[in-house]
């Protein structure tokens, strides 16, 4: 049955995704951390067909954030077949308070245990008959990482022959006189609604769920006031009867109290003798004032490894191949062919150039893809939003802003987008602004290209310190941000920390290449379509065609911006063109300069570019293509996301702006300096 479908819901960071692409054999990303969906994604099931929705990690069903509004409203107006929920083991307490709810909506339900081991290890014994007997659900060990239990959830969940029973009509909680009593007079004013519980939509409505009373008003208008009183008149009625709790507090301590039973008869603990490894990994790496120093050294490393010790020989080796024998082959078949003069400078010098220059800079992508992979995996990532919290809430943020600032790092589209995660609508609008400061990887060949001409022996220091300008700025807007922006709003940070583990490297190697093959397929898309119009406008002018390099369109649009770009250092047209293309894509900046420069390998390039800038302008070029306007993609996800034109027009005029103030006194700073 294709049409059958099945919702996964549980607490972030609870192997969530894991388990989805264990389910489905598809791969989404995976990060030991807070925050990796934000929105629901959809998978077939393995073998026995059907869809499988995976659902922002979520708390509860009252949701604080967009991104657990996102799963919400899919409980409300979807109408999934089953709900598959995954809980921590080792946070038992606080992932059955998830489970209760929804056991309450009343659809048949699976429940996978997942992190059994991090539980053992902090010496809890838990006996998954006991859980099952009591919730009246099937409760199914797994270890998503290493596929145990999965024939068990995929047998369980197949659409032809699903043993799950529909028992869970059978879990009721009593919550006491007052409550049921408004329960049952609200079933009454509830409309008849197929897929959802009446008791599940009463329980909601008076816990005060903001997305169940909208979606209440709008279906049963005529019964919102009604609907209203009796949530009134119960709250009085609890304090009449001596319960000073509020309605919701109330609801709540029913289920925790629940809770704890459950887990005194389901739960053993042994004692524990000594700090883990985490603890004692976390009493150094979360210090107070190691934490920042610590993260720093981490970036350091990652950019030697990425700039000079691994990426930049393997790189060197790619170009070697894409400037010599490729050229080579390609020149001598197209002679072969009897191709014409067009036809050969079109694919050498226009699209090899183009995109072969990109290229050439996949190796230190990937291997930059790798190392964070490494980060995010074990753990680390997680602390170092709480590292940062410090200082983010003294501009204003939480430590929860920083997770969209290192998404950022790797693509400022997904960065905008994790930016769901934030609690506050303002917070979440001064974050989307401020993600496209975050240094993303398309502008890494700018970086390489220039670090390798001017500063070789010190290209890791010279791209850690573009990455430490990016987040030195956006911490500044930050303050200045949220003093406008969010004056009347309060800040709410909740991380959690897992346990450390060592990254599979099967699951590292396929995280950096989903990461990369973004940069790879770009290349093949938008890349190669910019290196052809690129090339064309070099082609052409207003002479006609094959006019010389100097009157072509391309020079006669870099030379409108040379003038404003002059006092940067850099006021030729050549670099005026190639950040005008870079709008598209900032990729596209390298391979501009390789079709203006006729350079079919990087180190023609690099002689070319040795000559048309100095080490301060070339340094100041590259803060330039750091914070000027945001790439298209980039425009078009912070429309959608803020669905403002006037916010993102600001980003835009905002970015350029601070952009050529902060190049400028950059390069003053380096002229007082005596540097050339």
């Amino acid at each position: 049955m294709s049409n059958w479908s099945a919702a996964l819901v549980g607490n972030p960071n609870t192997g969530k995704t894991s388990l989805f692409n264990a389910l489905t054999r598809s791969y989404e990303y995976v990060g030991n951390w807070t925050g990796v969906t934000v929105e629901k994604k959809v998978g077939q099931l393995r073998a026995h067909g059907g869809e499988l929705i995976d659902l922002p990690g979520i708390y509860s069903l009252q949701p604080l954030s967009k991104d657990e509004g996102v799963a919400v409203q899919y409980l409300i107006e979807e109408q999934p077949h089953a709900i598959l929920n995954v809980i921590d083991a080792s946070q038992l307490e606080r992932n059955l308070y998830l489970t209760i709810q929804l056991l309450e909506y009343e659809a048949p339900m699976l429940i996978a245990m997942n992190m059994n081991d991090v539980a053992e290890g902090r010496g809890m014994k838990i006996q998954e008959h006991k859980l099952a007997e009591l919730l009246h659900v099937s409760v199914i060990r797994v270890n998503a990482r290493r596929n145990q239990g999965i024939p068990n959830l995929l047998s369980s969940l197949s659409a032809e022959g699903r043993s799950m029973q529909d028992s869970t009509s059978r879990f009721k909680l009593d919550y006491g006189k007052e409550i049921e009593q408004a329960i049952t007079e609200l079933v009454r004013l509830l409309p008849a609604v197929q897929h959802l519980a009446p008791r599940w939509l009463a329980l909601q409505y008076l816990e005060n769920n903001k997305v169940v009373q909208q979606w209440l008003q709008a279906h049963a208008p005529a019964h919102a006031l009604a609907m209203m009183n009796i949530r009134n008149n119960t709250e009085k009625e609890l304090q009449a009867a001596g319960k000073a709790l509020h309605l919701a507090q109330h609801i709540r301590a029913v289920r925790m109290a629940f809770i704890r039973e459950l887990q005194d008869v389901s739960v053993s603990r042994a004692q524990r003798t000594s700090a883990t490894l985490t603890d004692r990994i976390d009493a150094v790496v979360t210090n107070r004032w190691l934490g920042i120093p610590i993260f720093m050294l981490v970036m350091y490393l990652m950019f030697k490894l990425t700039f000079e010790w691994i990426g930049s020989p393997v790189s060197d080796l790619l170009d070697s191949f894409f400037g010599g024998a490729l050229t080579d082959w390609l020149n001598d078949g197209l002679a072969w062919a009897g191709a014409s003069e067009f036809t050969r400078a079109l694919l050498v010098d226009g699209i090899l150039a183009g995109v072969g220059g990109v290229l050439v800079f996949v190796p230190q992508i990937l291997i930059l893809f790798l190392f964070i992979s490494f980060v995010e995996d074990s753990g680390y990532m997680a602390r170092v939003t709480l590292v940062m919290d410090r200082l983010m809430e003294s501009v204003g943020l939480n430590g929860k802003a920083f997770i969209p600032f290192i998404i950022g790092f790797g693509c400022n589209v997904p960065g905008i987008m994790a930016a769901r995660s934030m609690e506050q609508p303002r917070e979440r609008l001064v974050t989307s602004l401020l993600v496209p400061f975050m240094s993303c990887s398309a502008r890494l060949p700018v970086y390489a290209l220039f670090a390798g001409v001017f500063f070789s022996s010190n290209q890791a220091l010279i791209v850690l310190s573009l990455y430490a300008l990016g987040i030195v700025l956006t911490l500044i807007l930050a303050k200045l941000f949220t003093k406008m922006l969010m004056k009347d709003e309060q800040s709410i940070f909740v991380v959690e920390l897992p346990p450390y583990r060592m990254p599979q490297w099967r699951t590292l190697f396929r995280s950096t290449w989903e990461k990369g093959k973004g940069f790879v397929r770009k290349a093949g898309t938008l890349i190669l379509g910019g290196s052809v119009l690129i090339w064309l406008l070099s082609y052409m002018g207003p002479g006609g065609f094959n006019v010389d390099m100097d009157h072509s369109f391309l020079a006669k649009l870099g030379g409108i911006l040379a003038p404003v770009l002059a006092p940067l250092g850099f006021g030729s047209w050549q670099a005026g063109a190639s950040l005008v293309t870079g709008f598209l894509a900032k990729e596209i900046v390298v391979s501009t300069m390789n079709i203006i420069y006729h350079a079919p390998d990087m180190s023609l390039l690099s002689l070319e570019i040795g000559k048309a800038f100095t080490p301060v302008s070339a340094y100041t070029f590259c803060v330039f293509v750091l914070l000027y306007v945001p790439c298209l993609a980039t425009v078009g996800v912070l429309r959608k996301e803020t669905n403002s034109w006037k916010w993102t027009l600001f980003s835009i005029g905002y970015a350029l702006v601070i952009a050529y103030i902060v190049a400028l006194i950059v390069r003053l700073i380096g002229l007082s300096l005596g540097y050339v």
